[in-house]
C-alpha cells in the first residue's frame, strides 16, 4: 500500500468525517530524492489533518477503560519504551491537561478484552498509569487493516531504529502476514523487507534484544553483524560471554559495539581444518574438508555441473543408506 494508499484507508475508518481539503500539488521535479521528500511532506501534512479531524469530531472518541483494552499480537517496540521513565513527560502532560489525541482500538470477540489497541499504545500506558480513561476511536478493522495502520503509525516516529523495524517485520511474518502486508506496514520496499528479515532469521530475536534498540545503528552495521554471525557456529556463545561483561551498560550503542567486535575477534581465529582429496580417474574431482563450523566439499572447476546436479539428487538416498546400516 502506498503512503497515499494509507491515507485512503484511514479515510475509511473515519467514514463520515468532512473531507481534507487536498494538498497542494507539487511542481514536477527530475531528482528522484526530491519526490521523495515531497511525498514524505504530504504524507505528514495528510496525517496531521486526519488528526485534527478525529479530535475534532468528538462524537466519534470515546473513553474506554484501560482493563479492557488489549495490547496488540505484534510487538513493535523494545519493552522499555513503554516504562515508567520513557512515558514520564507523556504522564505528565495527560495528568495536566488530559490526553489531547485519541488512539485507535478495533473490536475483538471472544477475548477477556472488549477492544485491542491499534495506535496510541505509549498513550495507553499512560493513561494506565494515572489511572484515568483512553479516549479512542474505535473501528472494525481486519488484522492486515490494523497492522498496517500499526506500522504506519510507528513508521513515522523518528524514534523508531532500525532493530526494531526488523523485530516488527519478523514478528510479522511469524505470524502469518504476507510480504506485502509486511511492506505496507513499514512504507518500504521488499528488497528492504529480505535485508530486514534476513537480520531477524540469522541472529536470535533473544539477541536482538539484549543487544537493544542501538539508535544510532543503522541498516548496513546491523547486517555487517549478520554476516559475521553466519561466519561462526559459536556466534550465540561468543556474544552472549561478551554481553556478560557489560551487563551493567544501558547503552545500546556500546552493547552492539561489543557484539560485533566480538564476532569479528572470534572470526580472525584460525580453525584447525582436515582436508582429505578426492581423486577420480587420476584427477583431482574434489577436496573435502571439516572445520569447528562444519564440513565443506569443493569441487575443482573442470567437474561437469551436471555431474553435480546429478549428485545433489542421490544424497539424500546415499544417506538414508548409510544411517540404515549405521542402526544395523
Amino acid at each position: 500500500m502506498s503512503r497515499k494508499d494509507s491515507k485512503a484507508l484511514f479515510a475509511n475508518i473515519l467514514a463520515d468525517a468532512a473531507p481534507a481539503a487536498p494538498a497542494p500539488k507539487p511542481s514536477s521535479s527530475s531528482s528522484p530524492h526530491l519526490r521523495k521528500v515531497a511525498a514524505g511532506i504530504r504524507h505528514l501534512q495528510e496525517r496531521e489533518e486526519m488528526l485534527e479531524r478525529i479530535i475534532k469530531d468528538e462524537t466519534r472518541v470515546l473513553e474506554i477503560d484501560c482493563d479492557d483494552i488489549a495490547d496488540s499480537g505484534i510487538r513493535d517496540r523494545f519493552d522499555g519504551a513503554y516504562e515508567d521513565n520513557a512515558i514520564a513527560d507523556l504522564v505528565s502532560s495527560i495528568r495536566e491537561s488530559g490526553q489531547a489525541v485519541p488512539g485507535l482500538v478495533r473490536p475483538v470477540h471472544g477475548s477477556d478484552h472488549k477492544f485491542q489497541i491499534v495506535f496510541g499504545r505509549r498513550r495507553l500506558a499512560a493513561a494506565r498509569s494515572i489511572g484515568v480513561p483512553f479516549r479512542a476511536v474505535v473501528r472494525d478493522l481486519t488484522d492486515e487493516e490494523a497492522i498496517v495502520l500499526q506500522g504506519e503509525e510507528n513508521s513515522n516516529r523518528e524514534d523508531l531504529t532500525f532493530v526494531e523495524r526488523c523485530l516488527f517485520a519478523g514478528a510479522q511474518e511469524a505470524a502469518g502476514f504476507s510480504r506485502e502486508t509486511i511492506c505496507k506496514s513499514l512504507s518500504t520496499s521488499k528488497s528492504h523487507l529480505s535485508e530486514m528479515l534476513r537480520l531477524t532469521s540469522i541472529v536470535p530475536v533473544d539477541t536482538l534484544r539484549s543487544i537493544g534498540r542501538s539508535p544510532e545503528i543503522g541498516r548496513r552495521r546491523w547486517l555487517e553483524l549478520a554476516d559475521e554471525w553466519s561466519r561462526r557456529s559459536d556466534a550465540a556463545e561468543t556474544v552472549e560471554r561478551a554481553l556478560k561483561a557489560v551487563a551493567s551498560s544501558n547503552e545500546a550503542n556500546k552493547r552492539f559495539a561489543v557484539a560485533l567486535a566480538a564476532l569479528k575477534v572470534a572470526s580472525n581465529a584460525k580453525e584447525p581444518t582436515a582436508k582429505v582429496e578426492i581423486v577420480s580417474n587420476g584427477s583431482l574431482l574434489a577436496v573435502m574438508g571439516r572445520t569447528k563450523s562444519g564440513a565443506q566439499l569443493n569441487f575443482d572447476k573442470s567437474v561437469d555441473p551436471r555431474f553435480l546436479e546429478h549428485l545433489g539428487k542421490l544424497l539424500p538416498d546415499l544417506h538414508a543408506q548409510f544411517m540404515k546400516s549405521e542402526k544395523g
